[in-house]
């Protein structure tokens, strides 16, 4: 093989890697965009968690948010409610299910596997009943002191546990943590 052979093999070995490079990049540049398409936008990315600042809520108060399109209750419950909610026994339940996004979703509905908080005071639940989506009334309403759906009369009890009515389930338990001692963030 003479030496200007050996040079065009070089030469040819080059111009296929260039070629081969810039197919790869425009290859790149035409998919990118496509991709980057299925991204969730800015206003669903602004929606996946909100913060909430609760330092104003007194016992037995409750705010009502809206995230993710649906009102959240927030409550701080007071001792006779906290007391209420953890003497229930869990076979007067219809639902035994805490439906506890933060833990494990599978655990028992105790008052303790819904509440927020280790002491209880703070309980923050989906404010859609389980049985059409409508919104129950809170502030003690119903027959056990919780929510109570007028629409179809569902009544839960003050851990938000369905007790008396048609809806199938627990009010659900979104994913919220404390931040700090006054800021709940939710998502």
């Amino acid at each position: 093989m003479s030496q200007a052979d050996e040079h065009e093999g070089t030469r040819r070995d080059f111009l296929y890697f260039a070629t081969a490079g810039a197919g790869a990049v425009a290859t790149g540049a035409a998919v990118w965009p496509l991709v980057n398409q299925m991204n969730p936008s800015a206003d669903v990315q602004a929606l996946a968690s909100i913060r909430v600042d609760v330092a104003d809520i007194e016992p037995g108060t409750q705010l009502t948010v809206k995230w993710r399109g649906k009102p959240v209750f927030i409550r701080r419950r007071t001792a006779d409610e906290i007391e209420a909610a953890r003497t229930v026994a869990l076979a007067d339940l219809p639902d035994g299910n805490a439906r506890n996004a933060n833990g494990q979703p599978e655990a028992s509905a105790d008052d303790a596997n819904r509440a927020l908080s280790e002491d209880g005071e703070w309980l923050v639940m989906m404010g859609v009943c389980t049985h059409l989506g409508c919104v129950p009334i809170g502030d003690g309403q119903g027959d056990f002191g919780g929510w109570f759906c007028p629409c179809h009369g569902s009544h839960y009890d003050t851990s938000g546990r369905i007790r008396k009515g048609p809806a199938p389930e627990n009010l659900p338990v979104p994913v919220a943590r404390f931040d700090t001692d006054t800021e709940i963030v939710l998502g």
